[in-house]
């Protein structure tokens, strides 16, 4: 199967459940990974940054990796989360990783000490030189205080033939249009935000990696479909189902707002490792009336 094939539709940038003592709690993960599945999206992206990719780390991280894997049993396609602002680690990560039964990586932009463009490309040229698998490179500028502009995007797809595909999470039209109007014919471009996926596909993105498929699987999985068949009159009212639902779940944070969602449905608690923090208990009333 092609990585097209296996990429278009609907991705779930899955979380990670915990107990109450930050230790990961395996239980309720075997439960949301079989509620996913179930819900018929097209693959699963693990330890994203809804996955509090953040605070898990070394031997911690291959065991996520391994859990799911062996939990998932080829049933659908997985992408293991490795990015940093250190290209020296990143590199160590994707050598030192089993990634046994995975199909790509989603590896984000660097964050914090905010490379110039020459510096993003250099960086996404040394990955694509050692990588073990396909990447989907994630510009995310909200969270990593640079944006990966047009330019350099397209610089990227066009030199780096490692690297298939972007999770475009920049909310720019004009950037995600020259994206999209340039790059290589091969080369996929993927929504990173709920909100606007209807949207993207309409102007030539391929699908969605998504936060709130982690709570409603199978409506958005069946939305972004439809959008990708050029059925916009079947998507759009599921679009508008759940838009005041998205945002309720960016309010206060992501993944406070979709572990909130989650908790109240009992699939995990809602629980997490700081300096990630609950939703208050007043967002959290506006959830529950928004999920009646």
């Amino acid at each position: 199967m092609s990585l097209r094939d296996q990429f278009t539709g609907t991705g779930i940038a899955i979380v990670t459940p915990f107990h109450e003592d930050g230790s990961i709690d395996w239980n309720s993960f075997s439960k949301l990974i079989e509620f996913w599945i179930n819900g018929k999206v097209e693959y699963l992206v693990v330890l994203g940054t809804t996955g509090e990719s953040a605070t898990v780390h070394g031997k911690e991280k291959q065991e996520v990796l391994s859990f799911v894997q062996k939990q998932v049993a080829g049933r659908v396609p997985i992408v293991a989360g490795i990015g940093g602002n250190d290209t020296r680690e990143v590199i160590h990560g994707f050598k030192e990783f089993d990634l046994t039964g995975y199909q790509a990586i989603l590896s984000v932009a660097p964050y914090y000490n905010k490379p110039n463009q020459e510096g993003l490309y250099q960086h996404y040229k040394a990955l694509d030189a050692v990588t073990p698998l396909p990447i989907i490179m994630y510009n995310v500028p909200g969270r990593t205080g640079q944006n990966l502009t047009a330019d350099t995007q397209l610089r990227i797809a066009h030199d780096c033939k490692n690297i298939f595909a972007t999770k475009e999470a920049s909310g720019n039209f004009e950037q995600i249009s020259q994206i999209i109007k340039n790059k290589p014919a091969d080369f996929m471009v993927i929504s990173g935000d709920d909100p606007i996926t209807l949207h993207m596909i309409a102007a030539g993105a391929e699908g969605l990696i998504s936060v709130v498929a982690n709570a409603y699987p199978l409506d958005y999985s069946t939305m972004v479909r439809h959008c990708l068949k050029g059925d916009f009159a079947a998507a759009r009212p599921l679009h508008y189902k759940y838009i005041d639902i998205i945002s309720s779940m960016f309010t206060e944070g992501s993944p406070a707002g979709v572990k909130a969602y989650l908790s109240e449905m009992g699939l995990c608690k809602n629980t997490f490792r700081q300096p990630v923090w609950p939703v208050s208990e007043g967002h959290l009333g506006k959830i529950k009336k928004l999920m009646k």
